[in-house]
């Protein structure tokens, strides 16, 4: 058979549903097999949309999902999804196609050097030089994409070997274990926690499991321990839980980090240095124990004391076992703090005013939201406000992204995760700089008919940025800009536009949205004038409670 059926087969295989993705004249061979397979085809109307999508599916069902584009242009256009996937581990296979590599009559004409343009940003990259190397070369893509940390990985298929005879055979996909730590470092860590007074728990973006949010939430029952979390590790422990003190959604001086300071061992669990830190590591701070599938990338903010290297949830259950809670362990501060951050984190949660405060649409997004809806978040200063004050109950029901932070991810992240829950309630929240990167994919959302919301937090500018620039005292300066019509602009694309002009409108309207089919987008003008008097004034006054 041609190769490029064999590669079609050798996906099917991998157990791949869909991909996303724009094809150009290099892929027809590719295409014309596809259409044959079982394999969904979803046309999106950039390639960033198609990467970003693929690297949702990923995230949440930690099988590689897989995006497509032609050469040249459409494969740069892949890169920022690569990273995207690489950084937050994130599974995704992305194939490109390239023109012949034996004869070609068109010279150097939209000839990129992609696969090493892919190198820096993926766990593996390959052009397919010859039919009988395909499958197992899928093979091999997918294993090293999966395998912890899981990334992007790519494949690069020239048009004239897509065309030509092969014969290879496909090859079984295994399950393969990840290994368990090692039983000395197991022993270490237990001692290390017994002989803490003030232990606290950690948990980061490699948590984000089925397996290992039941480890550690049997964990916290069993122990006792309070435990905060990383921006990429809300929902892995219901943050309804008593043991629950926040989120680290700054890197330092927020009135968790008071907590932080205080205990004197962290057990930090499935982050690494690509995340932004939840904290800084001192010499004279608390003693650090990295618990996760791979040793600690040591950094001058991050040089842990003691590695736990193995598979999440065997290492927490094993921890688990060997422990039980000690009479000398102090959490009384921790909870003196728990009730600070509450309490700091409520105001203004019930401000009516409009344009609506950020702290505001995050408790009527959050209170109309069911239990178990899914909310994707774009990149802004908004971010912050959601990780704060947006209590997750269940893992991977908050999506965010704090490795790469890209703009233009929200959308199609939300898109994904409706695709693949389609039961469950979606809302994408974006900046209006954000939306606007990727919006054109309303078209493809509509197209897929999906009941999903879309909020659009409209500040016309870079709200993020201008939070920046006040903070270091710069004026204001080149980041306001105008945009279009949100409302007629979601109707040219056959969605529901809305526009609320109240706080108590913004909340009805939400929830006629939410419980209507198809597409709404909602134009939400939004007021970020206390930004920098909370979250630069406020917390570098703020006193750590007694």
């Amino acid at each position: 058979m041609k190769t490029s059926d064999l590669f079609v087969k050798a996906l099917e295989n991998e157990g791949v549903e869909y991909i996303f993705g724009i094809p150009g004249e290099e892929n027809l061979d590719f295409l014309d097999s596809l259409q044959h397979s079982s394999i969904k085809l979803i046309l999106t109307r950039h390639e960033q949309g198609a990467g970003f999508m693929a690297a949702t599916y990923g995230r949440l069902t930690g099988k590689p999902g897989v995006c497509l584009s032609t050469l040249g242009p459409g494969a740069t256009n892949l890169v920022t999804p690569a990273a995207y996937a690489q950084l937050g581990g994130m599974p995704m296979l992305m194939i490109t196609g390239q023109k012949p590599i034996k004869t070609s009559k068109q010279g150097r004409f939209q000839i990129v050097d992609v696969v090493n343009m892919m190198r820096p940003i993926t766990k593996f990259t390959k052009q397919v030089v010859h039919g009988n190397t395909i499958c197992s070369t899928v093979r091999e893509a997918f294993r090293v994409a999966m395998e912890e940390r899981p990334g992007a990985v790519h494949i690069e298929l020239p048009e004239d070997i897509a065309a030509e005879e092969a014969n290879e055979h496909l090859y079984d996909v295994g399950n393969p274990r990840r290994p368990d730590a090692d039983n000395a470092a197991i022993k270490s860590a237990i001692e290390l926690i017994k002989h803490a007074k003030m232990p606290l728990l950690l948990i980061g973006a490699a948590a984000n499991r089925k397996r290992a949010s039941k480890a550690l939430t049997k964990f916290v029952e069993k122990t006792g321990i309070p435990f905060f979390n990383t921006q990429m590790g809300k929902g892995v422990i219901d943050e309804r839980h008593d043991a629950y003190l926040g989120t680290a959604a700054l890197s330092d001086n927020d009135f968790l980090h008071c907590a932080i300071d205080r205990a004197d061992l962290i057990i930090n669990v499935g982050h690494d240095v690509i995340e932004k830190p939840p904290f800084f590591m001192k010499e004279d701070g608390p003693k650090v124990i990295h618990v996760n599938f791979s040793p600690a990338q040591i950094d001058p903010v991050y040089f842990p004391q003691q590695d736990v290297v193995g598979d999440i949830a065997t290492s927490i259950n094993r921890l688990r076992d060997g422990l039980k809670p000690q009479d000398h362990w102090d959490f009384s501060y921790f909870y003196r703090v728990k009730d600070e951050v509450r309490t700091r984190l409520s105001h203004h949660s019930d401000d009516e005013r409009f344009p609506i405060l950020p702290q505001s649409a995050v408790a009527v997004i959050r209170d109309i939201l069911p239990d178990d809806g899914i909310l994707t978040l774009d990149n802004g200063i908004y971010k912050v406000w959601f990780a704060r004050n947006f209590p997750s109950y269940d893992n991977n029901t908050l999506l965010l992204d704090n490795a790469l932070a890209t703009m233009g991810a929200g959308l199609p992240s939300g898109m994904m995760a409706k695709l693949i829950n389609p039961n469950k309630k979606v809302i994408t929240v974006c900046g209006d700089g954000g939306f606007m990167m990727n919006s054109q994919e309303l078209e493809t959302a509509v197209r897929l008919k999906l009941d999903m919301v879309v909020i659009i937090l409209n500040d016309n500018a870079y709200g993020m940025i201008k939070w920046k620039q006040e903070g270091m005292g710069f004026n204001n300066f080149g980041l306001d800009y105008g945009n279009p019509d949100f409302v007629k602009y979601a109707e040219s694309y056959g969605a529901t536009g809305h526009r609320p002009t109240s706080h108590v409108e913004f909340r009805k309207v939400l929830e006629h949205a939410l419980n209507s089919n198809g597409l709404h987008i909602i134009d939400l003008a939004v007021d970020y004038s206390l930004n920098h008097s909370i979250l630069n004034e406020g917390l570098k006054e703020k006193i750590c409670i007694l």
